[in-house]
């Protein structure tokens, strides 16, 4: 346990978000969280309410994916709103050296925040820890670090839960047939996202008895997703329902299916990209569903940072402080209820 100390509030958000200082918090909790006395009566009107202007540091991976562009444009967006936050942006960069030490620059800095999407968690784990230690809150999006003490919270979408939602899907679409072939398109095997996606996608077929009888893995591009998938078909000349995980790599996907002249299986994405949901609005292909992961996670950590930074709680909670664990929903998008989801869709 960290011993109690008088430490500047400070958020730094990394690749898309903004950073602000505002005055002095006194204590410290396990796990780097600070303490503080914020308002029992929370509200919307009173957190929308401008405050002491704040800077919050951002940064993220390179934005080399139509899923991560839409995170760093909705975080910046979202700081937009604020006349009170001050954001200061990193390069977006795969290198995890390299943004080690854009979060270096951040402490440096001084900022009030940070808002970090690590490009890998466990390498960004240390330098996250001496952010909190220096009295700079961290909000870690999408990928986590490997130490509680990294983060005063946590924003994550639930891969696990995308596949048992895809899983749930397909069960419900194919009914009672044991022998139902299900194919499934993974990510990168290697990412503790892909293994997560398809542990969640194999529980729930086995709940209704089914199980994946054909798999290959891509690498979340286009190329990789039409090469993986001409493989795929190649080796399964029949499937009833087929689950990929990623709708950037699912328009290569889909080149592949059409290129192979197969229709007889129904087809669910993965992220909720605008391009998958028009293609469920059409109703004229095998893409019948996808399962969302929100690209809204770093705008929700720019706006956690704002709240902790400015001495604010969440004004859904009774809860007097800003909670430092949140895992978003992972829902099914179809034609019945696409019309709710495409305005926010990320383009892929």
């Amino acid at each position: 346990m960290l011993a109690p100390r008088t430490v500047r509030r400070r958020i730094l958000f990394a690749a898309g978000t903004s950073l602000a200082v505002v005055g002095l918090i006194t204590g410290c909790t396990a796990g780097g969280a600070t303490t503080n006395t914020q308002p029992t009566n929370a509200s919307v009107e009173g957190n929308e309410a401008q405050g002491d202007t704040i800077t919050i540091g951002y940064s993220g991976p390179a934005a080399d994916h139509g899923w991560l562009g839409a995170i760093n444009n909705a975080a910046i967006a979202e700081a937009d709103k604020y006349d009170d936050v001050d954001l200061r942006i990193a390069e977006g960069t795969n290198d995890a050296n390299l943004q080690i030490s854009q979060v270096e620059t951040f402490i440096n800095d001084k900022v009030d925040a940070i808002v970090l999407l690590p490009t890998d968690g466990a390498a960004l784990t240390q330098v996250a820890i001496r952010a909190m230690e220096a009295g700079i809150p961290v909000i870690n999006v999408d990928r986590e670090f490997s130490s509680t003490f990294a983060a005063r919270a946590t924003i994550l979408g639930d891969n696990y839960g995308m596949g048992v939602s895809a899983g749930t899907y397909i069960c419900e679409e194919l009914g009672d047939n044991p022998d139902a072939v299900v194919a499934e398109i993974a990510g990168i095997d290697s990412l503790p996202l892909t293994q997560e996606r398809s542990a969640g996608f194999a529980k729930a077929l086995s709940d209704c008895g089914l199980s994946v009888t054909n798999r290959v893995s891509a690498d979340f591009t286009v190329a990789g997703g039409e090469a993986t998938t001409s493989q795929l078909l190649a080796a399964a000349p029949q499937i009833d329902a087929l689950w990929n995980h990623d709708d950037d790599q699912g328009i290569g996907v889909l080149a592949a299916i059409d290129a192979a002249g197969r229709d007889e299986f129904i087809m669910v994405g993965g992220a909720g990209s605008a391009n998958a949901m028009r293609l469920i609005q059409a109703d004229d292909s095998v893409m019948k569903a996808t399962v969302v992961y929100p690209s809204t996670q770093a705008a929700d950590g720019i706006r956690l940072a704002r709240l902790l930074v400015q001495e604010k709680a969440m004004s859904d909670l009774v809860e007097v402080e800003i909670p430092n664990r949140i895992v978003l929903n992972a829902p099914v998008v179809t034609s019945e209820n696409v019309e709710k989801y495409l305005p926010t869709a990320f383009e892929s």
